[in-house]
């Protein structure tokens, strides 16, 4: 029989705190900001910045997908020869759970929530504008709406999954670039998760 016994300084319950705030605020603010700029545009625009909604939570899908399959080795022989963004990628590799948690979960979750708002929001201007009640109007565009988002997030599952190491390069280069220019830094270290095995 074997006992395993998982040691956790504390990290765990850290992140969870943390990125359920963050939930909590990226939601709110997202929400709040698609719902007054829709209603002030025009049907166009509004379609536009629908589309931009679902687009970024694909990016962000497949940004996690990527960090989540990519291997650590690649990198270090790039930060090795000081390669801009490589020790970053190395960050990224290192910190994947957190990482695909914020971008599939987090912001994958939201976009998605704030994309249905959206659709509604422009399904009451088209009735508004057109004094139309097109019969299963709502129906059509959520059912667009999902196919649009499930279609994109396979399409970047595919890429992340066939180019998950230029994938994480290049957001290590955007986050040594935000570093630089902002000194803020998304990838503290990390702690160690120690495990203990006994058998008996």
């Amino acid at each position: 029989m074997r006992k395993i016994r998982i040691n956790i300084d504390g990290y765990n319950i850290k992140w969870v705190i943390i990125i359920t705030i963050w939930t909590f605020f990226l939601a709110v603010g997202m929400s709040f900001s698609s719902e007054i700029v829709l209603k002030n545009v025009n049907i166009v625009t509004a379609f536009i910045i629908l589309i931009m909604i679902i687009f970024i939570g694909i990016i962000f899908d497949l940004i996690g997908i990527a960090v989540a399959s990519a291997r650590e080795k690649p990198f270090h022989s790039m930060a090795a020869n000081k390669i801009i963004g490589a020790k970053y990628a190395v960050k990224l590799v290192r910190n994947a759970g957190p990482v695909s948690n914020f971008c599939n979960d987090v912001i994958g979750d939201i976009c998605g929530i704030v994309s249905g708002a959206a659709a509604a929001i422009i399904i009451l201007q088209i009735r508004k504008l057109s004094n139309l009640n097109i019969p299963y109007l709502s129906v059509i565009l959520s059912g667009l709406v999902a196919a649009i988002t499930v279609g994109g997030k396979a399409i970047g599952k595919e890429i992340a999954l066939k180019k998950s190491k230029e994938i994480v390069f290049r957001v290590g280069k955007i986050l040594y670039y935000v570093y630089n220019k902002f000194g803020i830094d998304f990838l503290p270290k990390k702690r160690n998760v120690r495990i203990n095995q006994k058998e008996r």
